[in-house]
């Protein structure tokens, strides 16, 4: 056994480059060639490949190290002979067993030592375009690497595309480019020279190699299937791309993933984990166009999984015949029941609801208002509990300002308003429309009655227009003419709160140690739990509350 230290190779002048990826452990077993580590300098990312087979004994270097030509990465471990001791050498003959004297005639002096650990001089090789596949005058579009850059094998050089595909040529060899024969624009078929390279890898790499990694440049194209090419009579065609599915992490160990630096860092920005992608090169080696293909398929079992629930990774409600079970009428769904539905369900999505019940005392709220009946009919005005309510949420926002506010987009800022708009919602026959009563703080009952009446008329002629319905603060929803003893009312964002008002019912009710008959009003507040906490909702609901049994209060 012999040992071996495995140091940075020349980076093409580059130095203290950054070590961003291990891809092997000690003690891990290697083979010529196989990627060590991923490093990376402001203009490229490269591989270092292993100089030789072997066994790994310590790495020296750890992620985010910084490291340039000659620093050691680590120490490899091989054997020196390449003969297996279990088994004779494929030369030997059947009829002749290595014996003690065959064995030992391997010696220093004998040219079979591993060729691996021999040092080739460096060359210039030439490289020229692989076979297409059958296409022909390909277009360059993307010259991925510089004269003096140093390229690991199968890193990226070029990018051309036909008429059907986008395909990257892999470099054969590892080494330093000292020409480029090409530029963006230019058309190139097979043969044509592309670069001249001068190979740094410590043994020769086999011609059959070179000619799978090279033929491994044809890729899948953008956006159909390219046409398998025929493969040579003494090569095996590699797989063509399909359609990936995600697989389990567990399917593939990470520091087995074959992959280009340029690959590994489109990964990085794309957040793939390359050990869930089926490469479709030699040695199963990922493409830039297997990531594109595995984030389409991702994408597509996306949208099937969410279906009509427009995300969130919700299952979709399996469609049902209901003509099967009787007479059906098809009754397609108003522009503005469209909206409501789709608010509705962005909101229920995207927002934290927490709702809180309790129930108003407003015995004397509505004997104060029944005692406005004659100023009523004088003023033609119709009073009913609702701007009380308006009122009382008023004077409960400017007490709790935590409930008149709305969060950024960005989820980073909460916007405090110094207004107070409050919306009313109300039932159409065309669907629920939602109008905004402005600057209630500064309005008295008469003055909110009034307004209340005309947006209602508007809401249920149609004649509101988009101002009329934009800039609330806080919500309203009545259903006390309808009935029902509470609902959790879905919050109308940007705002973060919503009041819920169920029908007044007379309850009996103890008064210190009195029992006696009031008029009590369910109430739900359903609010943002991402800027409103339970203490805030509690405040605010009690205020409210008391606003409602004693209305004498909103005038002080």
């Amino acid at each position: 056994m012999s040992k071996q230290t495995v140091t940075i190779p020349d980076l093409g002048g580059a130095s203290d480059v950054e070590v961003i990826e291990l891809c092997v452990t000690n003690g891990d077993t290697v083979s010529e060639g196989q990627s060590l580590i991923v490093v990376e300098s402001d203009k490229a990312s490269m591989e270092v490949p292993s100089p030789a087979a072997g066994k790994i004994v310590s790495i020296e270097i750890s992620e985010g190290n910084t490291v340039s030509e000659g620093d050691i990465i680590l120490y490899l471990e091989g054997n020196s002979v390449p003969a297996v001791p279990d088994a004779p050498p494929a030369s030997a003959s059947e009829e002749e067993p290595a014996s003690e004297d065959s064995s030992s005639a391997v010696s220093d002096n004998s040219p079979a030592v591993d060729a691996a650990l021999v040092p080739v001089a460096q060359a210039i090789e030439k490289i020229v375009v692989p076979d297409l596949g059958g296409a022909d005058q390909v277009e360059v579009i993307e010259i991925m690497v510089s004269p003096g850059d140093a390229v690991a094998e199968g890193d990226g050089l070029i990018v051309m595309e036909s008429d059907k595909a986008s395909m990257e040529m892999p470099s054969p060899v590892a080494g330093v480019i000292e020409v480029l024969h090409i530029q963006s624009g230019t058309s190139l078929s097979e043969g044509d020279l592309v670069a001249e390279i001068q190979v740094t890898a410590s043994a020769a790499v086999p011609e059959s190699a070179k000619a799978a990694t090279a033929t491994a440049a044809v890729m899948a194209p953008v956006e159909a299937p390219i046409e398998s090419a025929a493969a040579p009579a003494n090569e095996t065609a590699p797989p063509t791309v399909s359609a990936q599915r995600p697989i389990s992490p567990s399917a593939v160990d990470a520091k087995t993933v074959y992959a280009g630096p340029a690959v590994r860092k489109l990964a990085r920005e794309l957040g793939v984990d390359l050990a869930r992608v089926k490469g479709s090169g030699p040695k199963s080696r990922i493409a830039k166009q297997d990531l594109h293909n595995y984030l389409k398929e991702v994408v597509k079992s996306s949208a099937a999984n969410s279906g009509s629930a427009g995300g969130a990774a919700i299952p979709a409600l399996p469609e049902v015949d209901f003509s099967q079970f009787g007479e059906i009428d098809v009754v397609p769904m108003s522009r503005l029941h469209k909206l409501t539905a789709a608010n509705m369900h962005r909101s229920w999505l995207n927002v934290p609801h927490v709702t809180q019940y309790d129930d108003a005392d407003i015995t004397e709220l509505e004997a104060f208002r029944k005692s406005l009946k004659p100023q009523m009919e004088k003023r033609n005005i119709k009073v009913s509990p609702l701007p009380f309510l308006l009122k009382a949420v008023a004077a409960a926002l400017q007490e709790n300002p935590a409930f008149n506010v709305s969060l950024s987009n960005d989820g980073e800022s909460i916007i405090q308003k110094k207004y107070i708009h409050i919306g009313m919602a109300v039932d159409t026959p065309a669907g629920l429309m939602v109008p905004v009563i402005k600057d209630v703080d500064k309005k008295g009952i008469w003055e909110l009655s009034e307004e209340i009446m005309a947006m209602a008329e508007k809401a249920r002629t149609r004649k509101l227009q988009a101002s009329d319905m934009q800039g609330g603060c806080f919500t309203i929803s009545s259903l006390g003419g309808i009935g029902g003893q509470g609902f959790t009312p879905i919050i109308n964002t940007p705002e973060v709160g919503i009041l819920g008002v169920s029908k007044l019912t007379t309850k009996p009710v103890y008064k210190g140690d009195v029992l006696m008959p009031r008029k009590m009003l369910p109430l739900s507040l359903s609010y943002d739990h991402r800027a409103v906490n339970g203490g805030d909702a509690g405040r605010f609901l009690t205020y409210l509350v008391t606003l409602l049994d004693d209305v004498r209060q909103l005038v002080l």
